[in-house]
């Protein structure tokens, strides 16, 4: 019973009790405003069941009792004033009929009409409203005698729709302990003004004096389609005030989450590097992947297994993920399995540097795609493993490249980076042989299209910085920078691999595509940010370390060597350098003899690597 008592349908039937009664009332109300004690009342009385009935169809078609009073707002009062002006249109029209069709007998005057649309709307808006009402003033009332000591005091920057939005939602989420204190907007017409009883301080610089005011502990940015220019130079602001920084989630995120609280999340350093999302088209991606079996090599690392994501959501006939490391295999199979239940997907365990078994993979399966994401990426590792390097790098690329030629794939994508430009270490000149590898495969017979498409660094993958600072802030520190002057080029995973399948594309055979990764970033600035958005003063509470650059490591990063030109796709952020000539009689001969010396451990591996990239520089060793 208690259980009724609590549940909507109960909450439903008394409302239209209410109704009813509030209905009937009205009816006599109007009445006895019109005529006093010698009102027509037993006309009333025989009237009443019809405007009753009339009424409360009324309201069930615009759905006055499906709403979540608490919530209720302007679109329920338009609800309420159409329904009134629905019934009065009815009322008017039943009275003109019954008035007509007796000319000696008036059934009620048409004043009677409008005053009862009156006393329904009156009614209606008293028992839909009153509950809220209640808990603003209750609201109001805690605000001045609870102990704010128990509430976090927010500053919301954004006193648009969604910080208005964010305000109602905190003050109806008592649990959450906070208090909306004050807005930051940059519009000039709205500082000094009040919302939803909340008052706009200033614009962005007067964030650190609204900070100390009001004593706030935590900042929410409510900018869902400010320019990402705008909210990094804002959370460079926000930096100095010590507080929790969170922001909302994007305009097309807060579309799909009807919960603005469920949206919120902690500030990233990625919101800090000031850049637009990158668009893609993904009706161009979707029709060149859509029935086609797609095979991804490294497919559970960070690269391969967001090339994974992307792919299952374009329909392909099949998804073959294929990766040595059977973990991260078995993870990013159970994502899929759960997200898209009906994704054709299998999942292979698998080297690359297997010859039999990658023929014998490409003979099963005959993939139509291949994206070859596998590969040893690791810079001061792979220096100290150059050999490793080489057999699984080059080794892989060849012996997959040859198999797609073998089996008519259709496509194959390398994925290659930025370190393969003028390399200063094995895995970069690695990556260069690989870009070689491809273009002179794209020279072989059959109707294979060979690619490479060359990128930078990407936040949060396995083994990169960032992850690497998160871990040292975690421990106390120090944070450790290599140099201060050390720049990268960033993208995030799924930015990257969106442009990496998109060059896919446009793919005629040959090319070395080149994502334009927009501005180099000092790491030295990334880990200053870092520790700034965990809380922390930098080289107060935690410490940075200049270390020294490590062997193989180079300051700068670059996209393009001297000899490659540059033409530009319809994405403007995808490139193609000109592939540079070489003797092919001469690079395969070369390129036996560097296999043959890595699969057998010598010693002289980058010597051999210089003759192949001449643009490889390495410090000799004794």
């Amino acid at each position: 019973m208690k259980k009724f008592l609590k549940s909507t349908a109960f909450k439903k039937i008394v409302l239209v009790i209410y109704d009813i009664i509030t209905l009937a009332l009205g009816g006599f109300l109007t009445e006895f405003m019109l005529n006093g004690h010698e009102g027509e009342y037993y006309h009333v009385l025989g009237y009443s069941g019809v405007a009753i009935f009339i009424t409360l169809i009324t309201y069930v078609a615009l759905r006055l009792y499906s709403s979540l009073w608490k919530y209720a707002s302007i679109n329920e009062a338009v609800r309420i004033v159409g329904a009134t002006a629905i019934v009065l249109s009815i009322n008017i029209s039943v009275m003109v009929v019954a008035n007509n069709a007796f000319d000696d007998y008036e059934l009620l005057r048409y004043s009677w009409c409008f005053i009862f649309a009156f006393f329904q709307m009156l009614f209606a808006f008293a028992s839909r409203f009153s509950y809220r009402f209640y808990r603003h003033i209750k609201g109001d009332y805690e605000s001045l005698f609870v102990d704010n000591d128990e509430f976090t005091q927010v500053l919301i920057i954004g006193a648009g729709d969604a910080g208005v939005a964010l305000i109602k939602e905190i003050r109806n989420t008592k649990s959450l302990k906070m208090q909306p204190a004050c807005l930051i907007d940059d519009d000039e017409e709205k500082i000094g003004r009040y919302i939803e009883g909340v008052k706009v301080f200033g614009n962005r610089y007067k964030i650190i004096e609204a900070v100390r005011k009001y004593n706030i502990g935590k900042i929410i940015l409510a900018l869902p389609s400010a320019k990402a220019e705008d909210i990094a130079n804002i959370i460079h602001l926000c930096q100095d005030t010590k507080c929790k920084i969170q922001t909302l989630p994007g305009v097309y995120q807060l579309v799909a989450d009807s919960s603005l609280l469920q949206g919120i999340r902690d500030v990233e350093v990625e919101d800090l590097l000031g850049r637009e999302p990158i668009n893609v088209s993904l009706d161009e991606i979707k029709a060149d992947l859509q029935g086609k079996v797609v095979m991804v090599t490294g497919g559970g690392g960070s690269i391969g297994s967001e090339l994974c994501r992307q792919i299952a959501r374009c329909n392909p006939e099949q998804l073959i993920i294929l990766d040595f490391y059977e973990n991260n295999a078995y993870a990013i199979e159970q994502e899929l399995k759960r997200e898209l239940p009906n994704l054709n997907l299998l999942v292979l365990i698998a080297n690359v540097c297997d010859e039999i078994k990658m023929d014998a993979v490409f003979k099963k399966y005959h993939p139509d795609l291949v994206y070859h994401a596998a590969a040893h990426k690791h810079v001061p590792l792979m220096e100290t493993s150059p050999n490793e390097a080489i057999k699984n790098n080059v080794c892989g690329a060849i012996i997959l490249t040859n198999c797609a030629a073998k089996y008519g794939v259709k496509r194959f994508l390398q994925i290659s980076t930025d370190k393969a430009v003028n390399p200063t270490n094995i895995m970069g000149a690695s990556k260069r042989i690989c870009e070689m590898v491809i273009q002179h495969a794209n020279k072989l017979p059959g109707n294979t299209e060979f690619v490479a498409v060359r990128f930078g660094n990407v936040l949060g993958s396995n083994g990169s910085v960032i992850p690497l600072f998160k871990e040292q802030i975690k421990h106390g520190g120090p944070v450790c920078v290599t140099d201060r002057e050390i720049t990268r080029f960033f993208m995030t995973i799924p930015e990257a691999v969106s442009l990496v399948l998109q060059a896919g594309y446009y793919a005629k055979g040959g090319e070395i595509f080149v994502l334009d990764m927009g501005k180099p970033v000092k790491i030295y600035d990334l880990a200053v940010n870092l520790i700034r958005l965990s809380g922390y003063t930098p080289n107060v509470d935690i410490k940075i370390e200049i270390t020294g650059l490590r062997p193989g490591e180079k300051l700068y990063e670059e996209l393009l060597m001297d000899e490659e030109g540059l033409k530009t796709t319809d994405n403007k952020l995808i490139h193609i350098g000109k592939p540079i000539e070489y003797d092919e009689e001469t690079f395969l001969s070369e390129l036996n003899e560097l296999v043959e010396a890595a699969v057998n451990e010598k010693d002289n591996i980058r010597e051999l690597v210089k003759k192949l990239v001449p643009t490889y520089n390495y410090k000799k060793t004794n």
